[in-house]
């Protein structure tokens, strides 16, 4: 029975790594989609977040049995409570993936984003990803460290978020009214992604320590 009990909360932890995966190759391909006005890609995209759903749901059965059956305690009641928090922020994600999908899309055959604020863009598409998948080896792991240290790597996506506002609000802008609302709506899409990924993050610091994230650096700096 206790194998049985800590392979379910084994499977626990490895949907949600399949879910940070998931939603990181999403966001991905999604920022390809958009950068490249590819109708293909960003289909594919928009069709993934059904599996998403499904696995949240799925993880979600599987925790609501393991406290039913099996009662936990101590840490293995903070995984399980802590995992449902966690498919939650991954389920959001899946969904700013899709919205970028979906506005590649929505422009078709044109490119949303002008070309001189492409770098930007794919910067930004390519941190979300990888800090999502930072975040899957952090749900892994338990590396508390690593953990934190996806917080301070989220610092650049932030800067990033404000250098398309400045671009922006440049008198130089001659893209139109349209195109700045894609472009704040895309640069909002990618600065949450990233909050969600810096969310699974800290949620495994608590798991881990029973301390949230800004206590245990608190504690540390004193």
């Amino acid at each position: 029975m206790r194998e049985t009990y800590h392979e379910e909360l084994n499977s626990i932890s490895d949907g949600l790594a399949e879910m940070a995966n998931l939603v990181g190759s999403a966001m991905g391909l999604a920022t390809a989609a958009l950068l490249d006005a590819d109708l293909q890609l960003a289909e594919s995209v928009i069709s993934t977040d059904a599996k998403v759903d499904d696995l949240q749901r799925d993880l979600e059965n599987r925790a609501i049995t393991v406290l039913a059956r099996q009662q936990p305690v101590a840490t293995d009641l903070r995984l399980v409570v802590t995992s449902l928090r966690m498919s939650a922020d991954l389920e959001r994600s899946g969904d700013l993936a899709e919205h970028v999908a979906k506005l590649a899309r929505m422009r078709y055959p044109q490119r949303a984003v002008p070309r001189d604020l492409r770098r930007t863009i794919l910067e930004m598409g390519q941190l979300a990803q990888r800090l999502m998948a930072q975040a899957a080896e952090v749900i892994i792991t338990h590396d508390v460290a690593a953990a934190l240290q996806l917080e301070k790597d989220d610092d650049r996506m932030d800067e990033l978020h404000r250098m398309t506002f400045q671009h922006l609000m440049d008198e130089q802008w001659h893209h139109g009214v349209e195109t700045a609302v894609d472009v704040t709506l895309v640069g909002r899409y990618y600065e949450r992604f990233a909050d969600h990924a810096v969310s699974v993050a800290r949620r495994v610091v608590y798991l881990v320590t029973g301390e949230h994230a800004d206590e245990l650096t608190r504690e540390t700096l004193a």
